[in-house]
């Protein structure tokens, strides 16, 4: 949890936004799974660590198929955690592990939030569990250290957005639309001026995704919120050109886009 709140308040300092880079588990295969959030973590300043799950509601089909593929190449749990131990052991970029409950519950929240602490997980955002239900995770996640990241929507009133500060932690993720994670559909035309206006209300940094796929589109909203996250440009990226100096280029001209 520190080492999130440190990135953020390091960056603000340098008026620069975070670069918060996704990927899925597993995929395209497990060994250069491990490689792409080595580069991630390079390239980012905190990383997010995509756990694949059957029934993913809140993902286009760029996500729904890496998950697909990440669990035929035998992910689960366990192997998630083994493979953030040996990404832990080459950095220390901020880590928050994505998922679904499911496979949370299924593997037990106790075990799940002491597992990722150990492991050096830094938060957690549990895209299904909205802040009604969090005392299903939340208070293993708080005993173990770990953030608790909550989800804001174009449509979230300011009265939840109070609330949101006072259950979460590390920072506030926007999703910059309705529907779910990819590039098609555009962004909002007003999106940079919704997130300048949700960092008044908001207490933590606001970090916004959903749709976010160029450099240019990162860098529209570079001072208006405090973390852009990219998911499925990255995932289609590694689908097509695979994960050489393409992928390190690619990631470069991102960062640059937010400095």
């Amino acid at each position: 949890m520190k080492r999130i709140a440190e990135t953020f308040e390091n960056l603000r300092n340098q008026d620069k936004t975070a670069f918060i880079p996704f990927s899925v588990a597993g995929f395209p295969d497990v060994n250069a799974s491990l490689e792409i959030f080595l580069k991630l973590a390079e390239a980012g300043n905190v990383v997010e660590f995509g756990f694949p799950f059957s029934d993913p509601t809140a993902d286009g089909p760029v996500i729904q198929q890496a998950a697909h593929t990440a669990i035929q190449n035998g992910m689960n749990m366990d192997a998630a955690f083994e493979m953030i131990r040996k990404i832990r052991t080459r950095t220390d970029t901020p880590i928050i592990f994505f998922s679904y409950f499911n496979p949370i519950h299924k593997y037990g929240p106790a075990r799940f939030a002491a597992t990722a602490a150990e492991c050096g997980v830094d938060g957690v955002l549990v895209v299904d569990l909205p802040m009604e239900e969090s005392h299903f995770l939340k208070p293993q996640t708080d005993a173990a250290g770990i953030a608790w990241i909550n989800l804001a929507t174009p449509t979230t009133p300011e009265a939840r957005i109070q609330d949101m500060n006072h259950n979460g932690s590390g920072f506030l993720y926007y999703v910059s639309r309705t529907g779910v994670t990819g590039a098609n559909g555009g962004l909002p035309t007003d999106l940079a001026q919704q997130c300048s206006k949700l960092r008044v209300l908001s207490e933590l940094p606001v970090a916004v995704g959903f749709g976010i796929a160029t450099p240019e589109d990162a860098a529209n909203l570079r001072g208006h919120a405090d973390g852009v996250v990219v998911g499925s440009a990255i995932v289609s990226h590694v689908a097509t050109k695979g994960i050489g100096t393409e992928l390190d280029s690619w990631l470069k001209t991102m960062t640059d886009s937010l400095a």
